[in-house]
């Protein structure tokens, strides 16, 4: 069955990550390709959604409207690059608030499920971290992709040891959406 949806993490995904965290629009800097990558899937028919862990919000560092303002000129990049994000789903909690929507829990996928009546068995988790892609396969995506940018060499190990892996690596997103496009609908 073709792939119909994409989800893709943010930070290291799509901008450049920083151990420090994205505080603010300034900061949100996109990784070479990736805009132009998610203007390749849109045109491709594919419907995307970003999943993203936001703990910066219940950790006090950003407030709301700062990351309202980082997600609009995400939006304003990407339709400059031809492409459409349909939504954008976060977890503000901090790991230890033991939530059900911070990954690698599947709760914000299952959450973009429901509002958009998404057939998981035709999406695709594209994402930098172990926690992106066991939160794909928690949540019964049909396929994952790990890149390589951000976190994806330590992610290997991480999903090794918890017996899994995905789908596909990629150097970086536009690799991934190379991919995602040749092997749609395999």
């Amino acid at each position: 069955m073709p792939i119909q949806t994409v989800f893709l993490d943010r930070d290291g995904v799509i901008n450049v990550d920083s151990p420090d965290y994205i505080k603010c629009r300034d900061e949100f800097h996109p990784i070479p390709g990736s805009l132009a990558a998610i203007g390749r899937l849109t045109r491709g028919g594919l419907n995307i959604i970003v999943i993203t862990n936001q703990s910066v919000i219940n950790r006090g560092m950003v407030p709301l409207r700062e990351l309202q303002a980082i997600h609009d000129k995400l939006h304003r990049l990407v339709a400059e690059h031809g492409g459409r994000i349909t939504d954008i789903f976060f977890c503000p909690h901090r790991p230890d608030e033991n939530c059900d929507c911070r990954k690698p829990k599947p709760g914000l996928i299952e959450r973009a499920r429901e509002r958009y009546a998404i057939d998981l068995s035709r999406a695709v988790m594209v994402g930098d971290s172990a926690k992106d892609i066991l939160a794909g396969k928690a949540a019964g995506c049909g396929r994952t992709v790990l890149v390589q940018t951000g976190n994806g060499p330590t992610a290997m190990r991480t999903l090794e040891e918890a017996g899994q892996r995905p789908d596909h690596i990629a150097a970086d997103l536009a690799a991934a959406a190379d991919w995602i496009l040749a092997h749609g609908d395999a």
